[in-house]
């Protein structure tokens, strides 16, 4: 599966980000770059023209074909600021996707979309509507995943993470394509880790 398909990677640059990991002191921007650097490299294995990265607070900022030597400077060139408006650059990445779908541009075992978060979206009803809306104009169960990650331990974001994971279908989506995956499940694994299996689910 993980062949002729696409990566597109979302992570939250709001200012939650650059709180230190009790663990081992490290931001979770830096853990979030190291991550994203192990992603990108997996990636260029099976796909050379690199992965989409999007960084998201307020506002959102897109880089395409971001191979692995351009994510230590992406990451150079922003630092965490801001709100969480997840649901608006979730709507862009997906909208994309099917713009990319309807001209025959996506890679035959479609898309994942990856997301790095630490915290609640600004407008977590919005994030919902934007993913139920997603699965009611897919065609087939498979063709587009979404992976949400959490860093951080903050417990009300647990919960609505949970909600999208184990709720939407009840809430009207036609597939269940959403995925959470919390500090708790992580325990001892990395975040590199954890968005490597993501990609090999």
């Amino acid at each position: 599966m993980l062949q002729n398909r696409d990566y597109t990677l979302i992570i939250d640059k709001s200012g939650s980000m650059a709180t230190p990991d009790q663990k081992n002191g490290r931001t979770r921007w830096v853990a979030a770059q190291e991550s994203t650097l192990a992603l990108a490299s997996k990636c260029e294995q099976f796909d050379p023209d690199g992965i989409t990265i999007y960084l998201f607070s307020g506002k959102f900022k897109r880089f395409e074909n971001v191979t692995s030597s351009k994510v230590t400077q992406i990451f150079q060139e922003n630092d965490p600021s801001g709100t969480t408006d997840l649901a608006a650059v979730l709507k862009h990445a997906t909208d994309d996707y099917f713009a990319r779908k309807s001209a025959n541009q996506t890679k035959p075992n479609g898309e994942t979309i990856l997301v790095v978060t630490d915290g609640e979206p600004d407008d977590r009803k919005a994030v919902m509507k934007v993913i139920i809306e997603v699965s009611r104009r897919m065609d087939r169960d498979e063709e587009l995943a979404i992976s949400i990650v959490q860093v951080g331990n903050d417990a009300q974001a647990t919960r609505f993470l949970k909600v999208l994971d184990d709720e939407l279908q009840t809430a009207g989506a036609k597939f269940d394509i959403c995925d959470t995956i919390t500090m708790d499940d992580m325990e001892d694994m990395s975040l590199s880790e954890v968005l490597l299996n993501a990609i090999n689910d």
